[in-house]
Parts: structure tokens; sequence; C-alpha cells
């Protein structure tokens, strides 16, 4: 059985969205639980991290996470515009 972890950041974002917007983030964790590696693995500052993009209606979502055999930890969900320079500052 996978455990799904979630950061503290990532419940707060999560709480912030439509429920449409949580159903389709919940698909896309199914997903992530199923096969970890279908996000696209980070390089540089963010090794390590995995990459998982989306889209809601017209909005592009991406979904930071880490995993190992047992876990999956989310780490931040957002938009594109600054995701990648808040998810170096949460990180570090």
């Amino acid at each position: 059985m996978v455990e799904v972890v979630m950061s503290s950041l990532f419940k707060r974002q999560k709480k912030r969205l439509t429920k449409k917007q949580i159903k389709r983030l919940d698909n896309e964790i199914r997903k992530i639980v199923d096969d970890p590696t279908i996000g696209t693995l980070k390089r540089g500052d963010l090794k390590g991290v995995y990459v998982q993009k989306f889209k809601v209606d017209v909005d592009q979502f991406l979904l930071a996470y880490e995993f190992d055999k047992e876990t999956r930890y989310l780490i931040m969900i957002g938009f594109h515009e600054n995701f990648y320079r808040n998810l170096k500052r949460y990180r570090n």
C-alpha cells in the first residue's frame, strides 16, 4: 500500500481550489500513485523533484512531488508563474 503525504504548503494551496479543480487534482494524484515516474524529473536546484502538468479548463497547473517505494510526498501545486522560484525557496 502506497502512502500519500501532503506538505503543509500543499494542504494550504489545495484549500484555495474549486471543487472542479480538486477533482482533477485527485485524478492526477491517483496517476502519480500508480506510476510516480509520470512527471518530469527536474535537475539542478530541484534535483529529485518531479513535476506533473495538467489542465483544468484553460488553466495549467503544476504539481511538484517526490517519491520512494512506499511514499508519494506532494510538495506544492500552483500555476506556472513563479512556481519554480517558490518551489526552490520552499525546499531550502
